[in-house]
């Protein structure tokens, strides 16, 4: 059989295998106890807003600030990307939305983005999000950091490529350098949490987080193939998770993520200017570049440009 062939059938079969598992861990409960680390949360869109095309998934993906004992879903919200996934085209799409995003809350007046996470869990941050950008997500899905550190770690690090060189004396003293860089779990969420050394501040920390993200599943297409990968990385992540999803639905979801194509994922960061509120600090975001973003990538999941 010709190696493309065989290339294809093994990313089939892994493809096919994940999902089987994934739906195994939610119908066979796993014996052991495990902390809920990830979730995976449908939620109901909002009137008068456009809904997603058949063939285009919306996720807010988005980091819990939660510490040790307190709710993941009900803490600070951060590392907050809208994310359009295509069924049929295999394309994807990343909308950075800044953490300190000065936005309407519903129901809780104005407020730094991030906080709608306190205030009504995924369903209310969904919703917020969803309203700047003009695209309500279908799922928001949350983890924990230290989750997230272990998780790239499992995975032998990611590559990441760095467009100039910064540090931070907390989290990072020695810095990263400029270029392709690889990181461990830890290098990783600094690379995505440094802000104040960063000279876009913000913004840049949200286009690092679409670095990193791109680094993990760049180095999760390049590993499928290997024998046991695919199976141990799901089941990790299916003994921490909490959802609310059937299996059927989360096949789908598991399915949207298989196919995307690493050559067709576009992304963007909103922009917008630094302003003050009572004495702190926030970002004012462009509303309207948020909607034509929304606009431009709703039908499939792809922007031509920022």
């Amino acid at each position: 059989m010709p190696a493309p062939f065989r290339k294809v059938r093994r990313t089939l079969r892994t493809g096919a295998l994940a999902l089987v598992l994934a739906a195994a861990a939610l119908v066979v409960p796993d014996a052991a106890v495990h902390p809920t680390d990830v979730a995976l949360v449908k939620v109901e869109r909002a009137d008068g807003v456009a809904v997603r095309d058949q063939d285009v998934i919306w996720v807010l993906s988005v980091g819990s600030d939660a510490r040790p004992g307190q709710p993941m879903l009900r803490s600070r919200g951060d590392a907050i990307q809208l994310v359009g996934l295509n069924t049929r085209t295999g394309s994807a799409v990343a909308i950075g939305v800044p953490r300190d995003s000065w936005v309407p809350i519903p129901g809780h007046g104005h407020g730094r983005v991030n906080s709608a996470l306190t205030y009504g869990g995924p369903a209310l941050m969904g919703r917020t999000v969803g309203n700047l950008v003009g695209v309500q997500p279908e799922y928001v899905f949350v983890t924990r950091f230290p989750f997230f550190e272990d998780m790239v770690d499992d995975i032998g690090g990611i590559h990441v490529r760095n467009p100039r060189r910064f540090s931070d004396d907390d989290l990072k003293p020695l810095g990263f350098a400029r270029g392709r860089i690889k990181v461990d779990g830890y290098g990783a969420m600094a690379f995505a949490r440094i802000r104040k050394t960063l000279a876009g501040g913000d913004f840049d920390r949200s286009a690092n987080q679409q670095r990193v993200l791109r680094g993990i599943q760049q180095t999760v297409r390049a590993r499928a193939d290997e024998p046991g990968f695919v199976e141990r990385g799901v089941l990790t992540v299916m003994q921490h998770l909490h959802t609310d999803l059937p299996p059927g639905e989360l096949f789908r979801f598991a399915q949207a993520l298989a196919h995307v194509d690493p050559a067709k994922v576009t992304t963007c960061v909103l922009g917008g200017s630094i302003g003050n509120v009572r004495g702190a600090s926030i970002v004012r975001p462009n509303v309207a570049q948020a909607r034509r973003y929304g606009a431009a990538a709703r039908s499939d999941a792809f922007l031509r440009r920022c």
